[in-house]
C-alpha cells in the first residue's frame, strides 16, 4: 500500500513538469511570431525598393539575347549570300569542266531558295529569291544540253559483231558470214539485271557504266526542276535513231506485203530465216541492254522510266514486226507453211522475255501488237492446213507418172507431214490459240488423217488413168505402201495409231492381189489344161490325165507355147519399165507372181512339153525354161527408160541353132544388121577423143573434190556464179560449192571416185558439156556405201558453170521435171535449206587450214 502511494505522488510530479515546459514552449513561439511579423513588414519595404533595379537587369538580358539572336541570323544570311555567289560563279563557268561541281552548285541554289522562302521578313529576300531562280533556269538549261551531249557522244549504232558476240556460241555466225546466216537451235532466259550472262546470252553494254551515273544525276536535277517532258524528248530522239540503226546493221528491213509478194522464194526463205535470228537478237539483247540503261539513268522514276523506254523502243520494234506482219498478210501457199512455223515458235520463245522487258503500262501498245502478231501467224498457219488440205484433194495434175511408181505428190505431202511432226510442241501451242478443249494431240492426229485421206483421194482419180487395170493397182499399192512405210518410221506412227497402219496395210496386200488377178490371169491360162483335148483329127496326142485315153492336139500345144511367150514377153517388155521402188515389196510381189507363174509352167512342160520336143523345131516354142522366167521375172519393175535402147532376150538354147534363133528373133523385133552393126561401133566412136579435151584439166580436180583432199585450187575449175546440186543440195556461187564438199570429210570417215568413165560433147565453140559416168564409195560408221552416179558439168571458156551430180543416173527432181510443179518447189527448198545449213556449219566456204 505504501509502494502505491509513492508512485502516484511521483507521477503527479512529473506531470506539473510538463505543463510548465508547455507554457514556456507557447511563450517563446508566440515571440517568435512576433519577430518574424516585423520581418515581413521589412521585406516588403525592400522588395518595393528593388523592383526597379531587377526591371533595368531584365531589360539589358533580353536586349544581350537579341543581339545574339540578331548576330546568329546575319551570319547565317551572310553564309546563304556567300553560298551564292560562289554557285553562281560555278554555273556561269558551266558544266563541262566539272560536272560534279556544277551539280552540286544547282542543289546549293536550290537550298538558298528555300532558306530565303521561309525568310520573308528580310527586305531583300524577293530580290534574293528572283535572282536564284533566273540562275537556277539557266543552270537547268545548260544541263539539258549536256545531258543531250553526254547521251549523244555515247551513243553509237552497235555493230552486228559486238550484238554476235552476246550470243551462245552455237548461234553466232562465222566472222566470214555473208548476208548474216545463222545456225543453231533457240535458246530460251528471262530478262533479269544482275547477272552478266544469262541462258548463254551475255549483257551487252551499250554505254560505258562510268557515265551511266552522271547521266542519272542530270536526269535527276531535270526531273526535280519539272523538266521531265523535255528529258523524255532528248532521250527518245537520242536513242530510238541509234536503235534503228543498229537494226538496219545487222540487216532488218521494214518491208511492205506488196514488198514480200514481189520477192522469189529462195530470197523470202532467206530473209525470213534471217529474220528470225533478229528477232531473238533484238529483245534479248539489244532491247534488254536498252532497258538496263534505262533502269539506271531513271532510277527511281519508275513512271517516267517506262514512257522513255517505250517511246526509245517503239520504231525498232514496229521495224522488225513489220516484216512478220508482211508475211502473215501476204497470200498463203503450202511451202510457207513452215516459216510460218518458225516465225510462230520464235514468237513464243520471246514471249516471257517481252513481258519482262516491256512491262509497265506505258509499254502496253508495244506488248499487244507483239502478241497481235503471234495470233495473226497462228491464224495464217492454221488456215494454210486447210488449203494444203485442199489442195491437195483437188490437184489438178493430168499425166499418171508412166511406170506406176510413187506419184511426186505423195512424196510431197508425206514430206509435208513428216516435216510437221518436226513441229509437234509448236503445233501443239498453236492449236491452243484457237481451241479451249486441250486436246492438241487429237487435233494434230486429226489434220494428218485429214490430209492422208485427201492424198488417198486425189491417187484414186489418178489411179484412173491408167488403161492397164494392173497398173492401177500396181500404183495405188506403190503409193499407199509408201504412205504406211513413212508413217511406221516416223512419228505420225504414236499419233495415228497402229490401227490405221494396220487398215492401210490390208489396202496395199488389196491392190498386190488385185494386180496379180489383173496382169496375171490371162497368161495363166495358156497354162491350164482346159480345151486342150480333142477327140481324134490329124494331130499326134498324148495321153490325158488318169489314163483316159483322151490326148491333147499337138497343134493345140504349140498355140498354147506361142501364146505363151508372146504374152510373157509382152509382159516383160512391159512391166520392166515399171516401177515398185521398194525393195522388200518389190521382191515380194516377184515372189508372189513367181509362186503362181513358175509350179503352173513347170506342170504345163512336163506334161506337155514331150510332144512340142518330139516334133521339129522345139525351141521355136519351148523358149523359155523355167530358170529363164525366173531370171526374167527378176527384171520386172525395175523401171527402165521407155527410149532406152533394148537388146533381146536370147534364153539358153544349143550352140547349133543359137545363131538361126538370134537372127530370127532379131527380125521379129524389127533389129536391121545395120543396126546391129551401128551398136557395136558404137562404142568405138564414143571413145573418139579431140587432141586435148577439156575434161582432161577438170577432171582430177573433181577426182580430188569427190575424194575429201581438195585444196582451194581444186575450185579454180568453177565460175565465181557456178552452181552446183545434188539430190541433197544446191549450191550457189564458189563458196557454197566449197562448203558442199569440204563437209564430205565431216561426215564419211573415206570417198572416192573408184571408177569412171568420160564423155565430152561440144555445144558451141566454147561451150562443152562433160559427162562422167561413175561408181562413189563412201565409208559411214565403218559401213562402205556404193552409188552410181551421173555427173554433169556444162563449161564456158574453159570454167564449170554448172555442175550436176544425178544420183542412180536419174534426173534431179524439180518444178521443171516433176509434173507436180508444188512438190518441185518443195523439194527445191528442201536442197536450198540444206544447203544453207551446211554452209553455216562449214565456216560459210572458208578454205581449211593446215
Amino acid at each position: 500500500m505504501i509502494v502505491a502511494v509513492s508512485g502516484m505522488d511521483s507521477l503527479g510530479e512529473r506531470a506539473a513538469k510538463m505543463r510548465e515546459a508547455l507554457q514556456k514552449s507557447q511563450t517563446i513561439t508566440d515571440n517568435v511570431v512576433t519577430i518574424l511579423g516585423s520581418f515581413d513588414s521589412r521585406l516588403s519595404v525592400l522588395e518595393t525598393a528593388m523592383r526597379p533595379t531587377q526591371i533595368r537587369t531584365h531589360a539589358i538580358r533580353k536586349a544581350h539575347e537579341n543581339i545574339d539572336k540578331t548576330l546568329k541570323a546575319a551570319e547565317v544570311i551572310l553564309t546563304q549570300f556567300d553560298a551564292s555567289r560562289q554557285a553562281e560563279a560555278k554555273i556561269l563557268k558551266g558544266p563541262h569542266e566539272d560536272l560534279e561541281s556544277y551539280l552540286e552548285a544547282i542543289n546549293q541554289l536550290r537550298s538558298n531558295i528555300r532558306f530565303f522562302s521561309g525568310n520573308k521578313g528580310f527586305k531583300s529576300s524577293d530580290a534574293v529569291i528572283n535572282n536564284a531562280n533566273t540562275l537556277l533556269t539557266k543552270a537547268i538549261s545548260k544541263l539539258e544540253d549536256e545531258f543531250k551531249q553526254l547521251l549523244a557522244l555515247y551513243s553509237k549504232p552497235v555493230e552486228p559483231d559486238r550484238l554476235f558476240e552476246c550470243l551462245p556460241e552455237s548461234m553466232r555466225p562465222s566472222s566470214e558470214s555473208p548476208g548474216n546466216q545463222f545456225s543453231g537451235k533457240n535458246h530460251h532466259h528471262e530478262h533479269q539485271n544482275g547477272t552478266s550472262e544469262i541462258g548463254g546470252f551475255k549483257h551487252l553494254t551499250l554505254i560505258p557504266p562510268r557515265i551511266l551515273p552522271l547521266l542519272h544525276d542530270l536526269a535527276l536535277q531535270m526531273v526535280q526542276a519539272g523538266n521531265q517532258q523535255q528529258l523524255l524528248r532528248i532521250y527518245r530522239d537520242t536513242r530510238s535513231s541509234i536503235l534503228e540503226e543498229s537494226l538496219r546493221k545487222l540487216g532488218v528491213e521494214k518491208l511492205s506485203k506488196e514488198d514480200v509478194q514481189r520477192m522469189q522464194w529462195e530470197v523470202l526463205e532467206a530473209k525470213i530465216g534471217n529474220w528470225i535470228h533478229f528477232m531473238r537478237i533484238a529483245v534479248k539483247v539489244l532491247f534488254v541492254g536498252e532497258r538496263r540503261v534505262c533502269d539506271q539513268i531513271f532510277e527511281g522514276f519508275d513512271t517516267l522510266l517506262d514512257q522513255c523506254f517505250a517511246e526509245c523502243t517503239t520504231g525498232s520494234v514496229s521495224m522488225l514486226l513489220s516484216f512478220g506482219d508482211a508475211i502473215a498478210r501476204s497470200k498463203r501457199s503450202p511451202e510457207k507453211l513452215f516459216v510460218l512455223l518458225d516465225m510462230y515458235e520464235i514468237m513464243r520463245e520471246l514471249h516471257s522475255e517481252v513481258e519482262g522487258v516491256f512491262g509497265g503500262k506505258a509499254c502496253n501498245e508495244i506488248r499487244e501488237s507483239t502478241f497481235g502478231l503471234t495470233k495473226r501467224l497462228a491464224q495464217t498457219a492454221q488456215e494454210t492446213f486447210g488449203d494444203f488440205e485442199e489442195a491437195v484433194e483437188k490437184d489438178a495434175t493430168k499425166t499418171a507418172v508412166l511406170d506406176g511408181t510413187v506419184h511426186p505428190l505423195t512424196s510431197y505431202v508425206i514430206n509435208y507431214v513428216k516435216f510437221l511432226f518436226d513441229y509437234q510442241t509448236t503445233l501443239k501451242q498453236l492449236f491452243q490459240e484457237f481451241e479451249t478443249s486441250g486436246e492438241t494431240n487429237s487435233q494434230l492426229a486429226n489434220v494428218t488423217m485429214r490430209i492422208m485421206q485427201a492424198l488417198q483421194t486425189n491417187l484414186d482419180g489418178k489411179s484412173k488413168q491408167y488403161r492397164d487395170p494392173a497398173l492401177t493397182h500396181l500404183f495405188l499399192m506403190n503409193n499407199i505402201h509408201y504412205m504406211v512405210r513413212s508413217v511406221r518410221r516416223s512419228e505420225a506412227k504414236d499419233l495415228l495409231g497402229d490401227d490405221w497402219v494396220q487398215r492401210h496395210r490390208r489396202v496395199v496386200q488389196q491392190h498386190a492381189n488385185q494386180y496379180k488377178r489383173n496382169g496375171w490371169s490371162k497368161i495363166l491360162q495358156c497354162l491350164s489344161t482346159q480345151g486342150l483335148t480333142s477327140s481324134g483329127g490329124g494331130g499326134s496326142a498324148v495321153p490325158g490325165e488318169g489314163g483316159s485315153g483322151s490326148g491333147a492336139s499337138r497343134g493345140l500345144i504349140k498355140d498354147r507355147f506361142k501364146t505363151f511367150n508372146a504374152q510373157f514377153e509382152e509382159l516383160h517388155q512391159k512391166q520392166s519399165q515399171w516401177t515398185v521402188p521398194d525393195t522388200e515389196l518389190r521382191e515380194s510381189l516377184r515372189l508372189a507372181v513367181a509362186e503362181v507363174l513358175l509350179p503352173a509352167y513347170r506342170s504345163f512342160i512336163k506334161r506337155f512339153g514331150p510332144l512340142v520336143e518330139s516334133g521339129k523345131n522345139p525351141q521355136k516354142y519351148i523358149r523359155y525354161s523355167a530358170e529363164d522366167l525366173e531370171r526374167m521375172l527378176g527384171e520386172f519393175f525395175e523401171g527402165k527408160t521407155l527410149n532406152e535402147p533394148r537388146r533381146p532376150y536370147f534364153p539358153t538354147l544349143s550352140i547349133t541353132n543359137s545363131c538361126l534363133i538370134s537372127k530370127k528373133i532379131a527380125m521379129e523385133n524389127n533389129i536391121s544388121p545395120k543396126d546391129e552393126e551401128r551398136e557395136c561401133c558404137s562404142k568405138e566412136s564414143c571413145e573418139h577423143k579431140p587432141t586435148k579435151p577439156v575434161s582432161d584439166d577438170i577432171i582430177p580436180h573433181i577426182l580430188n573434190l569427190y575424194g575429201s583432199c581438195a585444196t582451194p585450187r581444186d575450185f579454180e575449175i568453177y565460175a565465181s556464179n557456178a552452181s552446183f546440186e545434188d539430190p541433197l543440195m544446191c549450191a550457189q556461187g564458189v563458196k557454197q560449192i566449197k562448203s558442199a564438199f569440204y563437209s564430205l570429210s565431216k561426215i564419211f570417215s573415206e570417198s572416192r571416185i573408184v571408177e569412171y568413165s568420160v564423155k565430152e560433147k561440144a555445144m558451141s565453140l566454147k561451150k562443152q558439156e562433160i559427162l562422167i559416168d561413175n561408181k562413189q564409195n563412201y565409208k559411214f560408221l565403218g559401213r562402205s556405201i556404193d552409188m552410181i552416179s551421173l555427173i554433169k558439168l556444162y563449161v564456158e571458156d574453159g570454167k564449170v558453170v554448172r555442175h550436176e551430180d544425178w544420183w542412180d543416173k536419174k534426173p534431179l527432181r524439180n518444178r521443171e521435171t516433176i509434173e507436180f510443179p508444188l512438190a518441185g518447189r518443195f523439194m527445191e527448198t528442201l536442197r536450198r535449206g540444206s544447203m544453207l545449213a551446211t554452209h553455216a556449219m562449214m565456216g560459210f566456204g572458208k578454205d581449211p587450214t593446215n
